[in-house]
């Protein structure tokens, strides 16, 4: 790609790392939130499900700027951090925490859709056979839902690699370092004369947005014929 920057490569690699790591780590927690809002009666299971979706309708920079105050120096979390000498902000693991906090209702609302799919009677039969509760989501409800949640990871994928907002509030735009493909996008559209590398990171972007996405219907189409 004799069209890129050094430092263009190091975007794209960053952003791979940022939306792996995001999707990777998130991926448990997203099958445990989906379960618990789907086989569960709890009390205030409306205001769990509220929560979850918060980012889906809060500006991406209202995110970061939350997660700011929750991870900075003085921050509830960060300032506990602090005492371990473990910053987030200005860090790549601060730019896979914005990621993941943005990605993951797409991750959720996929697998909580796979797991209402799977026919109950199923789990109840498991049950008389003499499985436990975790058995039979071991064996029945998440097989029966996996391709639901091969698509939503590959929905958070492609949110995390296209996360401007919240990143750049709690990670920074810092070449090599926190600085992913939007972030470069950006810094360019800044810069005299970057229009043109700015342009060719965008296809980059639109390639890769249209492959993960491509992967996305594919996993689609196949619940949809199961």
């Amino acid at each position: 790609m004799s069209f890129l920057q050094p430092s263009d490569l190091d975007a794209i690699l960053l952003s791979f790392k940022v939306a792996c790591s995001a999707t990777l780590l998130s991926t448990p927690l997203g099958i445990g939130v989906a379960h618990l809002l789907v086989h569960t009666r709890i009390p205030g299971k409306t205001v769990i499900e509220g929560i979850v979706n918060l980012p889906l309708v809060l500006p991406p920079v209202v995110i970061g700027y939350l997660l700011l105050l929750l991870f900075g120096r003085r921050g509830l979390i960060g300032s506990w951090l602090s005492h371990f000498d473990i910053q987030i902000i200005f860090t790549l693991t601060g730019a896979v925490i914005a990621s993941a906090v943005v990605g993951f209702p797409l991750l959720v609302r996929s697998i909580r859709l796979g797991m209402e799919s799977v026919d109950c009677s199923y789990r109840e039969a498991a049950r008389t056979l003499g499985a436990s509760p975790w058995d039979a989501f071991c064996t029945i409800t998440l097989p029966l839902s996996g391709r639901a949640v091969f698509a939503g990871m590959t929905l958070m994928f492609a949110r995390s690699l296209g996360e401007f907002g919240a990143t750049i509030i709690l990670a920074g735009n810092i070449p090599g370092v926190t600085q992913t493909i939007p972030l470069a996008i950006y810094e360019y559209t800044s810069t005299p004369g970057g229009d043109r590398m700015a342009l060719s990171l965008c296809l980059v972007s639109i390639m890769l947005s249209f492959l993960v996405l491509l992967a996305n219907s594919l996993a689609n189409k196949s619940i949809e014929r199961k």
